[in-house]
């Protein structure tokens, strides 16, 4: 238990919060949680909380006032990043700047900046009228991909074949932008899509864990599938750290914060999607990049942001293991109500199965996913190498089976 008790504000106070929470609390810290509602995931592990939206900035900087925290946290939820930028610069608390904050949550400065440095990433137009990007499509002439300019979970995210797509989608996807009422639209990139999560040490970024993602035939947009693993032999992962590397160490995000990035690869080259300055949903940085990398990146986050210590001992003990993991999400084939689970002890019991979630119950009616966040549930594995996990996969696979009508 710590001599002193440091406070710290995190928001919001969502599920995907709770591994963080948890240690921060296993350490002695105070935590104070930010969050919409009365009832929420961290609330339990909170000694203290407030109702607030966390795009709220002056609310939550009332609050944040009155509280006198030591510092402002977020782990895995980009649209908190500009206020925690807001107020750690408005109390004078270390935390990334109010630049690297709308860097790494606008769409269309990460293209500028990738521009800039040298990094291949989609041809793109932000677009604040709908006729813009109609020019735009107009212009490439090719199948391209419509995006909120910073929200989250790939909500109002469309491929556009024609322009007619353009004129169906585009007040969705516009009333997404939570920031700036504007959109990107951007050539489609054919190929392969990873992955690839780090943190920022003393002595610069080090890419920790890759994925290669599998997406649904129904929705190319979201993935059932993210297979981590530390080499691909199709696919040149020490390039791909290279490149995310870069891109981090020519920003000017500080020590100890995660980042969470996609790219594809077309004819063998990498193009930046997109990144964020946390980890990995879904529990990618608590669960997966410890396995994947062997390192406590939690353990590093907390002893550099909360204690300012400045050490650098990350070392990717597991970079040349065959050790593999995977992110799988459950699917059903059409939509109905819920009236059966099958095999769901082959989850609970398996050893080599980190976390699983259904995020339904018998009895209640669920369909194909729209977006990220309205997949079904899911599961967290690992093995000792990807023979071994891809066997455990299909064993799980064809057991489970949830049982719609």
């Amino acid at each position: 238990m710590m001599l002193t008790q440091k406070k710290i504000i995190l928001l919001p106070g969502s599920a995907l919060q709770l591994p963080l929470i948890k240690r921060l609390k296993e350490k002695g810290y105070y935590v104070i949680s930010f969050h919409p509602s009365h009832e929420f995931p961290t609330k339990e592990y909170s000694d203290e909380y407030r109702v607030v939206d966390i795009l709220d900035k002056e609310t939550c900087l009332e609050y944040a006032k009155e509280i006198n925290p030591d510092i402002i946290l977020s782990e895995e939820c980009d649209i908190a990043m500009p206020t925690i930028a807001y107020l750690s610069k408005e109390l004078s608390l270390p935390s990334l700047s109010i630049e690297d904050a709308s860097l790494y949550t606008d769409k269309s400065l990460m293209r500028d900046f990738c521009k800039k440095n040298g990094i291949a990433s989609p041809d793109y137009c932000k677009c604040y009228q709908k006729e813009d990007a109609i020019g735009f499509f107009r212009k490439v002439n090719c199948k391209c991909i419509l995006k909120p300019l910073d929200s989250n979970c790939s909500k109002g995210v469309f491929i556009v074949n024609t322009e007619e797509d353009l004129d169906t989608y585009w007040d969705e996807t516009i009333s997404f932008s939570k920031c700036s009422k504007a959109v990107l639209i951007e050539q489609y990139i054919e190929g392969t899509e990873f992955t690839i999560d780090g943190v920022v040490t003393i002595n610069g970024h080090k890419s920790l864990a890759i994925s290669e993602k599998r997406h649904y035939d129904y929705n190319p947009n979201i993935a059932y599938e993210l297979f981590f693993s530390n080499h691909n032999e199709e696919f040149d992962y020490n390039e791909l750290r290279r490149i995310n590397d870069y891109f981090v160490n020519s920003s000017t995000l500080p020590t100890g914060f995660f980042t969470h990035a996609e790219y594809k690869c077309k004819n063998g080259k990498f193009y930046l999607i997109e990144i964020g300055a946390r980890g990995g949903g879904n529990y990618i940085s608590s669960d997966i990049v410890p396995v994947i990398s062997g390192v406590d990146n939690y353990e590093l986050m907390i002893n550099t942001l909360v204690e300012g210590n400045l050490d650098d001992n990350v070392i990717c003990n597991n970079n040349s293991k065959d050790i593999c993991a995977v992110l799988y999400f459950f699917d059903v084939p059409v939509s109905g109500q819920v009236k059966d689970i099958y095999g769901l002890d082959i989850l609970q019991n398996n050893p080599n199965v980190l976390r699983y979630e259904l995020r339904f119950k018998v009895g209640e009616i669920i369909s194909r996913a729209k977006n990220d966040s309205a997949r079904v549930g899911y599961y967290i594995a690992y093995a000792e190498n990807q023979k071994a996990l891809r066997e455990m996969m299909d064993k799980i696979n064809n057991t489970f089976k949830i049982i719609v009508e």
